[in-house]
């Protein structure tokens, strides 16, 4: 009978173990599904400001042309 209660501990600790093991490995997912976010956002920004600044310089260098064909 003590075997027997012996592997149920065991197990109980098992369980115990694996639950934190799961909690953990949730929270850490968590925080990467955070840290992407973060940083898709801040790619979404660096890309409309990469579009605007692209527009700007296509519109310097029309101004360029035009001032530059009449004298």
């Amino acid at each position: 009978m003590s075997d027997n209660t012996e592997i149920l501990n065991e197990y109980k600790d098992q369980i115990r173990i694996l639950k934190q093991e799961i909690a953990e490995l949730q929270d850490a997912g968590k925080s990467k599904d955070s840290a992407n976010k973060r940083c898709l956002q801040k790619l979404e920004h660096i890309d409309k400001d990469l579009e605007v600044a692209n527009k700007k310089i296509k519109d310097l260098e029309e101004e360029a042309k035009e001032m530059l064909s009449h004298p």
